[in-house]
């Protein structure tokens, strides 16, 4: 595997991994903000996971797909779509249908999922730069 494959994929797991964590800090962390500054309250209505997901589910079908090209680990592929399709409902049905607590615990459950698959995607990638094929995740 050649040097340059291998920091795009690097580059699109991180990207990957720090779009997943900014989703899960978001849910986190605008309750909070609300509650603490009531004037921003007005702005809770607005529902960023949806505009979110525009991002995130190609640079995530990509990654995982390069990975999995070079590392055959299916474990990490499924881990990965599970958080993807955690996410998707978060942002859409259960946004709509369920409620706040319904999508914000979608969208953090598949958030955890689909960093953790890039966390390993980029591992094992790692692991197959090197020649092994294999790492210690």
């Amino acid at each position: 595997m050649n040097q340059d494959t291998q920091k795009s994929t690097d580059w699109l797991d991180g990207a990957a991994v720090a779009l997943s964590a900014l989703c899960l800090v978001h849910c986190l962390a605008l309750p909070l903000v609300v509650v603490g500054l009531p004037f921003l309250a007005q702005f809770s209505e607005g529902h960023l996971h949806a505009q979110m997901l525009v991002g995130v589910l190609p640079l995530s079908v990509i990654a995982l797909s390069i990975g999995f090209r070079r590392h055959r680990d299916l474990r990490i592929v499924v881990t990965g779509a599970l958080g993807m399709l955690l996410l998707a409902i978060g942002a859409t049905f259960a946004h709509t249908q369920l409620g706040l607590t319904a999508d914000r615990a979608f969208t953090i459950a598949g958030s955890l999922f689909l960093a953790t698959a890039h966390w390993k995607n980029s591992r094992r990638n790692l692991g197959a730069a090197r020649g092994s094929g294999f790492s210690r995740d």
